[in-house]
């Protein structure tokens, strides 16, 4: 049993486990294996390391392995000649492991991303969709609203035909005397320039009183082109002017685009 004892602590059992082993040297151990069941019950207890080993994937190092099998048999000659040969790469699946588990989660995490990208962007699209329903609703009533006004039989329709200025300019003046409101129809006014604005003058020809009734603010931005503007005065005319932003006092009769009176509709 003294022998046995010894080829145990040879250290020729865990290179047998560790298949660094000629197949001859295999073959001697395995012929132990079944001759001796104290060879046996080191071999599996072994083996049982090995795979605590492997399952807490921890890389296997020969090097590391074969310095520590030198140190158990210390300066003992009873040390078996072997041949190395390629290690197994059962130590390196845990890596293997925890890496395609890695990049299972990376991709999930892409997708989880894309997902969440996909969503915003339904979401916006969303919420633009019903800012472009909201607000062709809101037109449609403002239209239907401004055609019930145009319609009112109490509208006085006056023609601004355009003066030296702008010859080619035209607007119509819709006046009603009841609810004091005026509204300028300025589709065919040219766009104004930068930093000028066009002003809305009521007028009472005799004597000629300019009465500014509004500006025709964020001209460019209306589609419609066509302006409400607050008038409590009985106007016999309208007239047209472009003024700085913010508009003038007086009408600057140099920049007279179109005017027309009550009377020539």
């Amino acid at each position: 049993m003294e022998d046995i004892n010894d080829y145990i602590q040879s250290g020729i059992l865990e290179l047998y486990v560790y298949g660094a082993l000629t197949e001859t040297e295999s073959a001697e151990v395995a012929a132990k294996l079944r001759e001796y069941p104290t060879v046996e019950e080191e071999v599996a207890a072994i083996e049982h390391s090995l795979m605590q080993l492997s399952s807490a994937a921890a890389p296997y190092n020969p090097e590391q392995l074969i310095a520590s099998i030198k140190t158990k048999l210390g300066s003992s000659e009873k040390v078996i000649p072997i041949t190395r040969k390629k290690s197994s790469l059962v130590p390196y699946l845990g890596w293997a492991a925890s890496l395609l588990f890695l990049i299972g989660l990376f991709v999930l995490f892409n997708r989880n991303n894309e997902l969440q990208n996909s969503v915003q962007a339904l979401q916006v699209e969303k919420a633009q969709m019903e800012s472009q329903i909201a607000e062709a609703r809101n037109n449609t009533e403002k239209s239907q609203q401004l055609l019930a006004v145009l319609r009112d039989k109490n509208i006085i329709r006056v023609s601004l035909k355009g003066q030296q200025v702008a010859p080619d300019a035209y607007a119509f003046a819709y006046y009603n005397e009841e609810n004091n409101k005026t509204y300028i129809d300025a589709k065919d006014l040219p766009n104004p320039p930068r930093g000028m604005v066009y002003q809305v003058w009521s007028l009472k020809m005799q004597p000629l009183t300019p009465v500014s009734i509004g500006l025709l603010d964020k001209f460019e931005d209306d589609d419609n082109k066509i302006f409400e503007l607050t008038n409590e005065n009985l106007s016999e005319g309208f007239g047209i002017t472009l003024e700085p932003a913010g508009g003038s006092k007086t009408p600057t009769m140099e920049q007279l685009y179109t005017l027309g009176t009550v009377s020539s509709t």
